[in-house]
């Protein structure tokens, strides 16, 4: 993974950091500076009118001097930290909070109306201030007649100064929330980067043939839970990889074993050690290698056709019909052993919805077994019962059983208990993993109970086919 992810995140987030607070430092200036502005031009506006309306007063005779509301001016211009002027309509300053030389001085060009749509201006008021000014304005009327104008003037620096302080704020938070956001950084390498690590790390020995490799962790979520999957994935590809190996050898040595026999008795044949009046006999013997060797081929053909999808061809049919026709064909086999069957049906006729052919394979196998491994002169018993929507087919010999701790492995393809192998040396070790296959194939269940010495008994459920 060479932290390639790991470090495109931590650029990211510095990325993020930087462009945050240059969009903090550069929008937030912006606007917090016209938010003042906007602020105190209103507030200096208000003041301005207030100090035109007394003024007013004095030029509708109700006061005698300017200088008596004076004091006045001088608080305002104090609490709005701003130059305060009277101006007549000449463009004189009549009077100036700041008590400077400028009363007196005439405005060169002076023209109250020149704000435009605003009613405040930026910049150095006609050369009046030799730095920008907001400044606004409010008319000194009376009697219908307008005798001068308020004109208070706020320095530009003192509201970049206001808003660099409210900024100031602003900028410690955005650090602090910066601060606080690695949590999110140190939370990402614990939960996403150290477990992502560990699966590549798995995956890796994975690639290179390790399969009993597991991946160590332990956390409830996501990453825990694909952790977990890709243990129980090796875990599966290791089962699968033993049962080839396992699978090879059984196919090598069932193979192996008629091909000897084949090689031999030919061999024999020809240099002369079997006399010609022999021939038939090993003859025979060799039909039956290859009979077997058939058999054990067309076996394989079915395991593979039973692991591909959609495979069955379901009809209705009889199942009752079905177990007759194949116990049946046992006929000659059965008449040599001396053995009978015992046929119980519940009812006259029990309807299934499966595929026939590989039901009667069903049947085939698990009575070819029962009278393999039943004893001369003894009875199998079979019997199609109806239970809950299903109809369940058993077949049982009173035979040699098979040992408790084989009853788990008669499903392994190719396995063969010692007994079978004594028993019958043409099985392929292949019928009942077929049957498994088969019937699981159906959506259905195989069940097996077996005592040594006693006899087995093989249960299978099928659906019953439906009235409609």
């Amino acid at each position: 993974m060479k932290h390639s992810l790991y470090y495109k995140f931590i650029l990211g987030y510095l990325i993020f950091g930087l462009l945050g607070f240059a969009v903090i430092a550069v929008g937030s200036s912006r606007l917090m500076y016209y938010h003042l502005l906007e602020e105190k031009t209103e507030e200096m506006y208000d003041e301005a009118n207030l100090i035109a309306s007394s003024y007013s007063s004095v030029y509708q005779g109700k006061r005698q001097e300017l200088n008596t509301v004076y004091p006045q001016l001088q608080m305002m211009a104090s609490f709005l930290k701003s130059e305060i002027w009277v101006v007549n309509r000449q463009g004189i300053i009549v009077v100036d909070s700041d008590q400077s030389s400028r009363s007196g001085t005439v405005i060169k060009e002076f023209d109250p109306t020149d704000t435009g749509n605003r009613f405040y201006r930026i910049g150095s008021y006609y050369g009046q201030f030799p730095y920008d000014v907001v400044s606004v304005s409010a008319p000194i009327t009376g009697n219908y007649n307008t005798y001068g104008y308020v004109l208070v003037h706020l320095p530009v620096y003192r509201i970049q100064e206001e808003a660099n302080s409210a900024l100031d704020i602003v900028y410690i938070t955005a650090v602090a929330v910066f601060v606080l956001s690695l949590i999110i950084l140190l939370v990402f390498t614990k939960t996403v980067y150290f477990p992502l690590k560990k699966i590549t790390e798995g995956a890796n020995e994975y690639a290179l043939g390790n399969l009993s490799y597991q991946i160590d962790l332990k956390t409830h979520d996501e990453m825990g839970y694909l952790a977990a999957t890709l243990n129980y994935m090796s875990d599966e590809l290791n089962k699968a990889e033993e049962y080839q190996r396992t699978f090879i050898a059984n196919v090598s040595h069932d193979f192996r074993s008629p091909l000897t026999s084949i090689k031999g008795y030919l061999e024999a044949i020809i240099d002369g050690t079997i006399p010609p009046e022999m021939y038939e006999k090993y003859l025979t013997r060799v039909i039956a290698e290859t009979e077997r060797l058939n058999k054990l081929t067309q076996g394989m053909l079915t395991l593979n056709t039973l692991d591909s999808k959609g495979y069955l061809s379901r009809s209705n049919f009889d199942i009752n019909r079905v177990i007759k026709d194949t116990v049946a064909s046992f006929e000659g086999t059965c008449d040599a052993k001396n053995i009978i069957f015992d046929l119980t049906f519940s009812d006259s006729i029990q309807m299934v919805y499966a595929d026939l052919g590989k039901i009667q394979q069903v049947l085939y196998n698990l009575i070819d077994n029962a009278i393999k491994f039943s004893h001369h002169d003894s009875t199998i018993y079979i019997q199609a019962s109806e239970r809950y929507e299903k109809i369940f087919v058993s077949v049982k010999d009173t035979g040699i059983g098979i040992p408790k701790d084989s009853v788990k492995k008669i499903w392994e393809r190719f396995y063969k208990t010692d007994l079978s192998r004594g028993k019958d040396k043409k099985g392929t070790g292949l019928g009942l993993s077929i049957v498994k296959e088969i019937i699981q194939a159906h959506g259905e269940n195989i069940d097996v109970v077996s005592t040594e010495g006693v006899g087995t008994e093989f249960i299978f459920s099928l659906q019953r086919a439906s009235n409609g």
